[in-house]
């Protein structure tokens, strides 16, 4: 049987996962990519201003993050990550200087909610079993509509940890994304809230050992080209239009678009998208943590949220920024180090600093963005979608990346060469209210 080529285009997470996963199992994969590497959001660079090869996002997964590690495993990286000996939390509240540790046991009985020193101070065992009410969420449920957002638990919780995975504002999110995110978590016990953390940063981890394993495979690819449009016959994606260039998708090829929502409602505006964003913040800072500092530290009260221990700089994390984005860098980067002081109990100049903002992150996790994720089929029956805006069932992470890509290279699998019968509108149907 001939070889099956695949086009993909897009080298983030959700296009190499694709790559891989479609290389493994003997396709010709063409990858093309607007950037000059790979890796879109979830890379590393070496920036000039600090010294210092950084991540453009602080991204970490849990250990229950089954399909970010099954990927790790196909491209050789797991030993990449720092695995932690306990599912624990740190958290500060830089308002009251009170300081916790929450440590989670490993089964799925929720045990440690028993013990007041492994829970949140001021909590009681009956106020985290409400979070079982997300469970009974529809499409349009927001978390306010069965979370209490307020008092102590949310605030020291359920807020940080659900503002991190979903980008945007507790109260306003989908309830339905929140119950997947807690459900592949803390719903499946310490066993599956681990911290894991890039050793040598995320390109080490995610993105070069994909690229090595697709040129062992023979896959061709190509940086600095990117997709114009798209000739698109009745059921078939045609031809590929570049910058200078173009190239014939033949009968038997397959084609993944694994580019940004932006980018694909420009090549396919019929297709649904979502449209309201999220903004990201992450600031970094050359100096050697203290050596008492976990990994991650959670902040509440501040314009920091998480604060990461790396060997050779201090990196904050703030979510749903949308309110601190327009502020002069240097004012930013201020703030940030003020709350890191406080955080740390030190005080000090402030080292060589770079902030780094997206303004367009993530998707917003609303209720009303949730039912605009388009599926990963099309009405063509040679192309299919990936990216971690499509309807994967979680909000725009590593994990719903990589499953997109994975998605994708399973139904090309499926049903290469034939027009796909039972092809579903691009828009998802709200449930009833």
């Amino acid at each position: 049987m001939a070889q099956r080529t695949v086009h993909v285009i897009g080298a983030g997470l959700a296009g190499l996962s694709a790559s891989t996963a479609l290389a493994e199992r003997g396709w010709f994969v063409q990858l093309y990519e607007a950037a000059p590497q790979a890796g879109g959001r979830c890379r590393s660079y070496v920036d000039k201003t600090i010294g210092a090869t950084i991540d453009n996002g602080n991204h970490v997964i849990l250990s229950g993050n089954h399909s970010a590690l099954a990927y790790l495993d196909r491209i050789g990286a797991r030993d990449s990550l720092i695995e932690p000996d306990r599912p624990a939390f740190d958290f500060v509240d830089l308002r009251s200087d009170e300081r916790w540790h929450i440590e989670l046991n490993e089964g799925r009985i929720p045990w440690w909610i028993f013990n007041e020193a492994k829970r949140v101070p001021g909590t009681r065992p009956f106020d985290y079993l409400k979070l079982l009410g997300l469970r009974f969420s529809n499409d349009r449920t927001r978390i306010s509509d069965i979370l209490g957002c307020h008092g102590t638990l949310y605030e020291r919780l359920w807020e940080p940890l659900l503002l991190a995975a979903l980008n945007t504002e507790p109260p306003l999110a989908s309830a339905r994304l929140a119950n997947a995110v807690i459900r592949q978590t803390l719903g499946r016990g310490g066993k599956a809230c681990r911290l894991l953390v890039t050793r040598d940063g995320l390109s080490a981890a995610f993105i070069d050992p994909a690229i090595r394993l697709l040129e062992q495979r023979g896959a061709a690819i190509h940086f600095g080209c990117r997709l114009r449009s798209i000739s698109l016959k009745t059921d078939r994606a045609d031809r590929l239009l570049f910058g200078d260039h173009s190239v014939q998708v033949t009968h038997d090829d397959q084609v993944v678009l694994a580019v940004s929502g932006t980018a694909l409602s420009q090549l396919l505006p019929e297709v649904d998208t979502p449209v309201e964003h999220r903004a990201i913040i992450n600031g970094h800072f050359k100096i050697e943590p203290p050596s008492d500092l976990p990994p991650i530290l959670g902040v509440i009260g501040g314009d920091v949220e998480w604060i990461f221990s790396y060997r050779d700089r201090i990196s904050t994390t703030t979510s749903s920024a949308d309110r601190l984005i327009d502020m002069p860098r240097d004012v930013l980067a201020q703030r940030l180090w003020s709350d890191i002081e406080r955080a740390l109990g030190f005080s000090q100049t402030m080292p060589p600093w770079q902030v780094v903002k997206e303004r367009r992150a993530t998707f917003a996790t609303l209720p009303s963005e949730e039912i605009r994720r388009p599926t990963s089929r099309t009405r063509w029956a040679n192309l299919v979608l990936a990216g971690d805006y499509t309807a994967t069932g979680l909000p725009a992470t590593i994990e719903g990346a990589i499953r997109s890509g994975v998605t994708a290279a399973n139904l090309l699998q499926h049903s290469a060469g034939r027009r796909t019968r039972d092809w579903r509108p691009h828009r998802r149907k709200a449930g009833k209210a």
